[in-house]
């Protein structure tokens, strides 16, 4: 009787008239309905795992089982526990270990529209950020919205030897990845129900959502989850190493789980638990007041994270998509704010038999130099070596386009104020129409051709369109990635000699 009034209702939604909007469908876990939005259809919290609570926290995400009646998708979904809680979206949305929701905004009349379809992914360093907000600019342009939440810090990348032992695969820690994941298979076989595409899905994230995007790219558990993805200033392909052995830690040093399983017994340790039973009953605040920093973070496990993501490109093995991926020119601002020679110099001997090569790549001589060099290190180490390499490597063994920027646009519109040149985050409000303060006649024309890249791509698999400056495919050595800066111009790629370095480095790890 159910699955016949399934039916009755799918089509009774197939004969709506052109000009409605789909308020109410069907999932797999039964109706679910949303509100209108600004004139499109917005699901703001779907539950499409079991809250990862009590025996469930530091378990791989259990897929949502069918609710009954109509889930009134109608509340934005709690936030997961983090370190900071900047409560984006100017809201008063709680902290929650309830929190793997999903929204989608869609400008779809009918669920056979087919429409292409943009996810995004949340930066925050693995430790902060939200699902939460719209993208009523994409919608406009016939693109269905999802973004989705996953497990931060502690509660989401721990890794500890008696949840080893718990797992059936015998691993640890990447539950925050393993949400994602799910989300992503969620996506794949329901997003039809909102008039998206399953065939057209791109991905996209900026920082730790960027990185999350290249872990995905390599992961085989997402074959055929998604045919495109973008990475703002991300990208995961550092050497695996043990974390007293990194040279320059910017964050981002991956591990294999089994070493970062000594981290999650010191966590344990730091909060007087016995065992993984009793941290279990450790309450959520107390666990993120107890995180230090960027403390936890993605590991090679061997099933989600296969191992080092550099080998496993040179070896064709990952999931051959077409990708745009980029980086900003003062990423580096945002998070190294002090400096003088005395940290400096001994910043470089830490490269020991690099270290005169390590100077040569970012000299300075002063107190000012030394800031900027360690700025521009940052920049490179963690985000822009990443990006050069992933499209170095995929043109090379792939088949999909790989489309790469290098956005340096100088801007009142964003988050840090009277940098260099674009810092952390900065190319986000030209993208995806954000305002955090005033704006040039240049950076409005930039602001209008930024996200029709974005869209074109998303729709087509290539950013170029009409009227737009055109932008050539990734070619190592040729003038081939977009300069973002005062307009649009393709140029061969910046900061070579940083990337020489860090490229010679990182093949001596290995």
């Amino acid at each position: 009787m159910k699955k016949l009034l399934s039916i009755a209702f799918l089509g009774l939604v197939m004969a709506m008239p052109a000009n409605a909007q789909i308020l109410r469908t069907t999932v797999a876990q039964g109706e679910i309905e949303g509100e209108l939005h600004n004139g499109f259809a917005l699901y703001k919290a779907i539950p499409y795992a079991e809250a990862p609570v009590g025996n469930l926290r530091w378990k791989a995400p259990v897929p949502k089982a069918p609710w009954q009646g109509v889930y009134k998708a109608e509340n934005w979904g709690g936030r997961p526990f983090q370190t900071v809680d900047p409560n984006q979206n100017g809201g008063d949305i709680p902290m929650s270990e309830d929190c793997l929701y999903l929204c989608v905004e869609t400008p779809a009349k009918t669920i056979n529209d087919k429409l292409p379809v943009f996810v995004n992914i949340h930066g925050g360093g693995f430790a902060t950020g939200s699902y939460s907000g719209t993208l009523d600019s994409f919608c406009k342009e016939g693109i269905v919205y999802v973004s989705l939440e996953y497990r931060l810090g502690a509660l989401g990348f721990m890794a500890h030897p008696e949840l080893e032992k718990e797992s059936e695969n015998g691993i640890s820690g990447n539950y925050g990845i393993y949400d994602q994941i799910c989300a992503l298979k969620w996506i794949h076989n329901n997003i039809a129900a909102f008039g998206g595409d399953p065939e057209k899905v791109t991905i996209c994230g900026e920082s730790a959502g960027g990185i999350s995007v290249s872990i995905l790219c390599a992961s085989p558990l997402c074959k055929g989850l998604f045919r495109g993805a973008i990475s703002e200033s991300g990208g995961s392909f550092t050497p695996v190493m043990e974390k007293d052995k990194v040279m320059f830690d910017a964050g981002t040093a991956n591990q294999y789980f089994k070493d970062a399983e000594k981290g999650g017994v010191v966590f344990q340790q730091r909060l007087k638990a016995k065992n993984i039973k009793q941290l279990r009953k450790v309450s959520a605040e107390d666990i993120v007041k107890n995180t230090q920093g960027w403390e936890f973070w993605p590991v090679v496990d061997g099933v989600a994270i296969v191992d080092d993501q550099y080998k496993l490109y040179e070896a064709g093995k990952y999931n051959d998509v077409d990708v745009i991926a980029g980086y900003n020119s003062d990423e580096g601002s945002l998070f190294v704010h002090n400096c003088n020679m005395d940290y400096y110099n001994k910043a470089m001997d830490k490269f020991g038999a690099f270290s005169d090569k390590a100077r040569n790549a970012y000299p300075a001589t002063t107190d000012k130099e030394s800031l900027y060099a360690i700025q521009d290190m940052f920049r490179d180490v963690a985000f822009g070596w990443g990006t050069w390499a992933w499209g170095n490597l995929q043109t090379k063994t792939g088949k999909g386009k790989f489309y790469m920027y290098y956005f340096a646009q100088p801007s009142q519109n964003t988050l840090l104020k009277n940098t260099r040149g674009a810092t952390h985050v900065a190319e986000m409000p030209f993208i995806y129409d954000w305002h955090w303060g005033p704006m040039t006649d240049v950076d409005t024309h930039m602001a209008q051709i930024m996200p029709q890249y974005w869209m074109n791509f998303v729709k087509y698999g290539d950013p170029n369109g009409n009227g737009l400056p055109y932008w050539s495919t990734y070619k190592q050595g040729e003038a081939t990635v977009m300069n973002m800066h005062n307009g649009f111009v393709l140029t061969s790629a910046p900061n070579q000699v940083q990337m020489d370095f860090w490229e010679e480095l990182f093949n001596s790890a290995r």
